[in-house]
């Protein structure tokens, strides 16, 4: 009589709910055989994130007047500014002796 044996519970059963990973892995072999036969297409490029840099700015007016109103210093006014500050320790050094 089975009165008081308890019930034995359920096993954990792991179930992807999105992807099933072996499923995939399978059929990227098929792919890459019938590829290799010539019976299938060759694939396109991946995903390559670099086609869509920058893309965002040109979107939002906001971003794009935060771009454009950043003030950088271009490359002449870097070498005059270093000029600048050799003619002027030259001028401290000359001073001191």
């Amino acid at each position: 009589m089975k009165l008081f044996s308890t019930r034995k519970p359920r096993s954990f059963r792991r179930v992807s709910i999105y992807t099933d990973e072996s499923r995939d892995r399978l059929q990227q072999l098929v792919d890459d055989v019938r590829r290799e036969q010539g019976e299938a297409p060759i694939q396109e490029a991946p995903y390559n994130p670099d086609k869509f840099r920058g893309t965002f700015i040109n979107f939002t007016p906001r971003a794009k007047k935060y771009k454009e109103s950043s003030k950088k210093l271009g490359w002449p006014v870097a070498i005059l500014l270093i000029f600048v500050l050799w003619i002027l320790l030259i001028f401290l050094l000359k001073g001191i002796k």
